[in-house]
């Protein structure tokens, strides 16, 4: 595992709390490494949205902002019901098949970490997204879920919301299959703002 992965994780599990201030010498002190890998990766985090500036060159983990929140499930409803309605059509039986298996392996490997489940839960979508052959349009929801990923370790911890997602999941899934691409859609919408409005009434109840 990458420095880079190492570090996403611990930011993910909560290692590090949100306001604390990340410093190079004491990063390459605690993971065994020189300051140059830790400085790469703590760059790669910062584009990523897991990290922000503090000060001249220092970076900071990010306080949990439900407006951040609420401005990214608002734009994951506009552009991932017409990203996958747009793949519904081309959606062939390998394509469903490869989906169920994501899940079912959400499903039988209990120990997956919070990073795992959300790299699956993207796999999942992904899946199904890439048969639109929408290229920027892809591209743009899959940053969407990029800068998604450092709250769903604090979602899956804090709220409990594993099982309700994967039975969201199937039914998304089996509305496909069955070729009811307008269904699918109302699904996932609903899939994603319930999710979406969720955190943000708990982020907003946390911080009063």
């Amino acid at each position: 595992m990458s420095l880079y992965q190492r570090l996403k994780r611990d930011l993910q599990r909560g290692r590090f709390a949100p306001g604390s201030v990340l410093k190079q010498t004491e990063l390459a002190e605690h993971y065994g490494v020189s300051r140059i890998p830790v400085r790469d990766a703590l760059q790669r985090l910062k584009s990523e949205g897991w990290l922000t500036g503090h000060g001249k060159r220092g970076v900071a983990v990010p306080r949990f902002d439900a407006r951040e929140v609420e401005d990214l499930y608002l734009m994951r409803l506009r552009l991932e019901p017409l990203l996958q309605e747009l793949a519904a059509p081309h959606l062939s039986g390998e394509i469903l098949g490869r989906a169920r298996d994501i899940l079912q392996r959400m499903e039988t490997e209990p120990a997956l970490t919070a990073a795992e489940i959300g790299a699956l839960n993207w796999q999942f979508h992904a899946c199904l997204y890439r048969a639109a052959d929408r290229p920027t349009l892809f591209a743009t929801v899959e940053q969407l879920h990029r800068q998604c990923e450092r709250y769903i370790g604090y979602q899956s911890r804090s709220l409990d919301y594993q099982d309700t997602s994967q039975r969201e999941h199937h039914e998304i899934l089996a509305a496909l299959e069955r070729g009811d691409a307008s269904a699918a859609a109302r699904l996932l919408e609903q899939h994603i703002g319930n999710a979406g409005r969720l955190l943000v009434d708990y982020l907003r109840a946390a911080t009063r």
